[in-house]
């Protein structure tokens, strides 16, 4: 999974994953989105418009980065999730805890 970041004027940092965040890519996402908590970086955005699936250990890697984004004194947002991300979010009730932002700019605002 190729992963870009651009940080943002407000300190904010977006994660832009591209592909499968599943078995294969999530422990790699995971890490990559921990590390740039614990590195400065704890308020994220992760825009998963150029996500095409997400399994239950892509999920696993969104709330360890959640966690760690958290323990460092920030927060994780989602934004622009695909019509499978939001349903799997629903299902799993976890649109409650990473609430989905329709766009990018929308979960920038009031960060």
């Amino acid at each position: 999974m190729q992963m870009s970041f651009d940080a943002q004027n407000s300190g904010v940092m977006v994660a832009r994953p591209v592909g499968r965040l599943d078995l294969l890519s999530a422990a790699e996402a995971k890490a990559r989105l921990s590390e740039t908590a614990a590195g400065g970086h704890p308020r994220l955005v992760i825009d998963l418009a150029g996500v095409s699936f997400i399994d239950s250990t892509g999920l696993g890697a969104l709330i360890g980065a959640l966690k760690a984004a958290r323990q460092h004194g920030g927060d994780l947002r989602l934004a622009s999730p695909t019509d499978q991300a939001t349903m799997l979010l629903s299902v799993t009730a976890l649109d409650r805890v990473m609430k989905p932002y329709a766009s990018v700019e929308d979960a920038l605002a009031g960060y």
